[in-house]
């Protein structure tokens, strides 16, 4: 068991909870019940399956909610293309998150690799 308070992959994912809620109440109105919606569930997924994870008795157990938080890292990601598409936000501002959750997405990986499994 790993107290998830203490992974670096925890509080990083925390942190992009709060860019993406930042972002997302710059987000048009009508987006409310899509992008909006969709972009902060996924980027709440990523820390909540890390922290549900790490209860498990195994790191066989805990590496499939690793894999779950970073599918939701890679939604997260096609979600913010999207928003950028759609002229959402800027360029800057985009290349700022895609950068911190490409980063998030190599933090899981190389801490699924440290797993034994």
């Amino acid at each position: 068991m790993h107290n998830f308070k203490k992974l670096k992959i925890w509080d990083e994912s925390m942190l992009l909870v709060s860019e993406s809620y930042k972002l997302t109440r710059t987000l048009p109105e009508f987006e409310a019940y899509g992008l909006t919606s969709q972009m902060n569930r996924c980027a709440v997924s990523i820390p909540s399956n890390i922290s549900e994870g790490s209860s498990k008795s195994s790191d066989k157990h805990f590496n499939k909610y690793l894999e779950d938080s970073l599918g939701s890292a890679f939604e997260w990601e096609t979600q913010l293309n999207i928003a950028y598409n759609k002229r959402y936000l800027s360029k800057e501002k985009f290349n700022e998150l895609e950068q911190k959750i490409k980063q998030i997405q190599k933090m899981i990986s190389g801490f699924q690799s440290g797993l034994k499994l």
